[in-house]
């Protein structure tokens, strides 16, 4: 039987190595001392395994390469992740955004799960001990040393050491360094799915403020719209989070400007929206404008955008122009701040960039240079936007790098 070393044991690791062992002996190694460690971590400790949306549906979520993963998406759809795991015990749940997790939101319960497939499957599994340079001769692959020197040969092997972010999981980029070092080219790693930067003073006081149901516009300085999207942000000391900013995050270079444009209220119309703000201020007929906007905006968003509006916090409402109104209307459909560029990369969910697809056969995913070498996850240069899908590329490319590994 042959053997086949997988090198990284996050979810496109532990889905190589499962299904490669149905036909093969295999080894899996990682430098951390427990499976699926950046796994903990997704969907905030919760584990977006998945997305439930029809799995044609995915590729208009991944602007990064979609159609090399067709072949391994189709392959091993979102629905072959769910009865992977329900046959493993796991009960999971459908939320908002067809995001799919474990019932039990512990994202413990899908790492034992894995670790129960592992063990069925006779994987043996080498933890804390990261492998430090690939033994090769000629066009092959002989074997791996390890940290501590000592050495694991096998027949083939599945490269699946993830991207650059979140260093702390694991994610160095050692597997970028090996994939050069054997002749494949690197597209420059960046960061997606990153928290970014705002650059107005008054960001820090919204600290720790959360919107839902709202929809926001990136422009470029040309005021071009790069990305609009509707849901739930954050804002934080530095800037703006949240899962519609991390997915927006894309379309931010850093070293330019860019404008933010938040929506408060995307379901009123201009007009609409004005006759909710005639409506708030005849119940608040007597009093201060500082006073009036209680039922209307979030308590910690009030002081900003009467600061913003011009309007002496302290006039009457009853005094309140029609122009001044309609002026306050658009500043809550049209919050606008300044981006400045992404948090580091090492606060990203996700790396942009990595080993160049053309490279790679999308069928198999074995490399085109090292003819018993394939690829699978982050380490590949492929990226998704927030949702289950970032986690759904990673078991699918494991699954077909195990599934032809030695075909």
């Amino acid at each position: 039987m042959s053997k086949v070393i997988v090198i990284g044991a996050g979810p496109a690791g532990m889905m190589a190595a499962v299904e490669a062992a149905k036909n093969h002996e295999v080894v899996l190694i990682d430098g951390n001392d427990k499976l699926g460690k950046k796994l903990y971590i997704t969907g905030k400790g919760r584990c977006n395994v998945t997305n439930g949306k029809d799995i044609g549906e995915f590729f208009d979520f991944i602007p990064g390469n979609p159609h090399f993963l067709y072949s391994s998406l189709y392959t091993f759809t979102n629905k072959d992740t769910m009865d992977f795991l329900e046959n493993q015990g796991v009960k999971l749940k459908v939320e908002r955004g067809d995001r799919v997790f474990p019932e039990s939101d512990k994202s413990s319960d899908i790492i034992s799960a894995f670790h129960r497939a592992l063990k069925d499957r006779n994987v043996s599994i080498k933890l804390g001990n990261k492998v430090s340079e690939f033994l090769r001769e000629n066009n092959i692959i002989k074997g791996v040393k390890l940290s501590d020197n000592s050495k694991i040969f096998g027949d083939y092997f599945i490269l699946c050491t993830g991207g650059i972010s979140y260093p702390l999981t694991g994610s160095t980029g050692d597997g970028l360094k090996f994939s050069k070092k054997l002749g494949h080219s690197i597209v420059e790693p960046k960061a997606s799915l990153v928290p970014l930067q705002g650059k107005e003073e008054w960001i820090k006081e919204l600290q720790g403020l959360s919107l839902r149901n709202v929809e926001i516009k990136i422009s470029n300085e040309n005021k071009k719209v790069l990305y609009k999207d509707f849901g739930e942000m954050l804002f934080t000391h530095y800037g703006v989070s949240g899962p519609i900013i991390l997915s927006g995050s894309r379309v931010v270079e850093n070293n330019k400007i860019y404008n933010l444009s938040i929506n408060l209220k995307p379901a009123l119309s201009e007009k609409e929206m004005d006759l909710r703000l005639q409506k708030d201020f005849n119940k608040c007929i007597n009093k201060d404008f500082k006073n009036s906007l209680d039922e209307l905006l979030p308590k910690k968003l009030i002081d900003i955008v009467i600061k913003l509006s011009r309007i002496d916090p302290d006039k009457k409402v009853n005094l309140i122009t029609k122009e001044e109104r309609k002026n306050l209307g658009n500043l809550i459909q049209n919050l606008t701040l300044t981006l400045t560029g992404t948090r580091p990369i090492a606060e990203a969910i996700v790396t942009a960039g990595g080993v160049n697809v053309k490279e790679i056969d999308p069928s198999t995913m074995k490399s085109k240079f090292i003819d018993n070498l394939y690829f699978a996850g982050e380490v590949i240069d492929v990226d998704a936007f927030t949702g289950g899908y970032n986690v759904q590329i990673a078991f699918s490319t494991g699954y077909l790098a195990g599934n032809k590994v030695g075909e």
